[in-house]
């Protein structure tokens, strides 16, 4: 049973770290290819930390990895097959919008109070 828990646990910092929409967004960014920090930094508006901050929880979680070459640090998909469950995670909204659920708080999107 122990080992069980910390295999629920484990997902649970997998998940965790792609729990915030910036992290989402670099992760399909990175399934296109390699990008360089200083790309993502242009490309969101933020301050290298920032994005660096963000790269280091997917770094953690073991779903990306990167090379430094010269000043210069690149980043990759490290598990690709991510991209797999974010293709589940829009069947599932596709699934909810088209039975007129809303998506964020899982009721009739009539009764919804996020979209008021």
């Amino acid at each position: 049973m122990q080992e069980q828990a910390q295999l629920y646990q484990r997902r649970a910092e997998i998940l965790k770290a792609l729990a915030h929409p910036t992290r989402l967004w670099m992760v399909d960014q990175l399934a296109q290819g390699e990008v360089c920090v200083c790309q993502f930094v242009e490309a969101v508006g933020v301050d290298f930390s920032t994005i660096s901050k963000h790269l280091t929880v997917l770094k953690r979680a073991g779903l990306v990895e990167d090379e430094r070459r010269g000043k210069q640090v690149f980043y990759r998909l490290r598990m690709p097959c991510v991209t797999g469950f974010f293709r589940c995670v829009d069947q599932v909204l596709d699934h909810s919008a088209a039975a007129g659920i809303c998506a964020a708080c899982a009721t009739a999107k009539e009764d919804c109070h996020e979209l008021a």
